[in-house]
């Protein structure tokens, strides 16, 4: 769906990280935790290209914002790290948007009555949110967050309000454990035999662990990737990368907005 969105709320969660929440087309209730929107930050030539951004959240106001009359929203999380981003992080309440979304396949976890591992790095925490609001209250949820330092540790106290045992590494210390993140999740999934699924999403690095911790452990894995997108939908292939099946002489090529965001980790080349 493609439609115009009224911002609500931008706020500045830690140096550089915001959160904002929009108004959105009702339709987007029915979107899955690891799809994503794009988002065109204004009417301008400059920047041309619409920026995508995992869904962290959608719902249903009671009470209107706006006086645009709609209860329904979408959230997202972003980083300040360009132009575009920049241009976002100064919108404030009443300014629009133009908005496509849900865009992308999201993370599938069935029914399968197994302990939920949720890894994100930094932004990479932005759609499991949503994916952990969709399992709480059925499974067995725990996440492990890292980053840098404290500053890359976004909305820890949302998921421990969904239930969520939380873990957190820091490369400096300044929360939680001092190491990978990977590590801290290596270290759990030791210690219990009862079936597990693990559903990441964060940067490449880390994904690479994941996936080789999954498949050494067997246990299933789902990543969520991030890539530099100009259409979202699988039209410019801008941001394609290499399945399991990739050879010089016989490419196999996967669009991360299209095939993915979110695919089996068996599924890709990582090498």
């Amino acid at each position: 769906m493609q439609f115009k969105s009224e911002i609500l709320t931008n706020v500045e969660l830690s140096p550089c990280y915001f959160r904002m929440r929009i108004t959105a087309s009702p339709g987007i209730l029915d979107s899955k935790a690891g799809q994503f929107a794009m988002v065109r930050v204004n009417d301008a030539i400059d920047p041309l290209l619409r920026r995508p951004f995992g869904i962290y959240d959608i719902g249903s106001s009671k009470t209107p914002y706006t006086d645009c009359g709609s209860q329904t929203y979408m959230e997202i999380l972003y980083k300040v790290v360009g132009k575009g981003t920049a241009m976002l992080a100064e919108l404030k309440a009443g300014d629009k948007l133009d908005v496509i979304a849900p865009l992308g396949k999201g993370f599938d976890f069935g029914d399968v009555k197994s302990e939920k591992i949720l890894v994100g790095g930094g932004i990479g925490l932005a759609p499991l949110y949503l994916l952990a609001k969709k399992l709480a209250d059925s499974h067995t949820v725990r996440l492990f967050a890292g980053g840098r330092n404290k500053d890359d540790i976004l909305c820890i106290t949302e998921f421990e309000r969904l239930g969520v045992e939380t873990y957190v590494a820091t490369d400096d210390g300044t929360l939680g454990d001092q190491g990978l993140v990977t590590q801290v999740m290596m270290k759990h999934l030791a210690s219990v035999t009862s079936p597990k699924q693990i559903f990441a999403c964060g940067p490449m690095p880390m994904l690479k662990a994941v996936a080789g911790i999954a498949k050494e452990m067997k246990v299933s894995c789902q990543v969520s990737m991030e890539a530099y997108m100009a259409c979202g939908m699988g039209a410019c292939l801008g941001c394609v990368i290499k399945g399991i099946k990739h050879k010089p002489e016989q490419p196999d090529y996967r669009c991360v907005c299209k095939d993915g965001p979110v695919f089996n980790a068996k599924e890709l080349l990582w090498e």
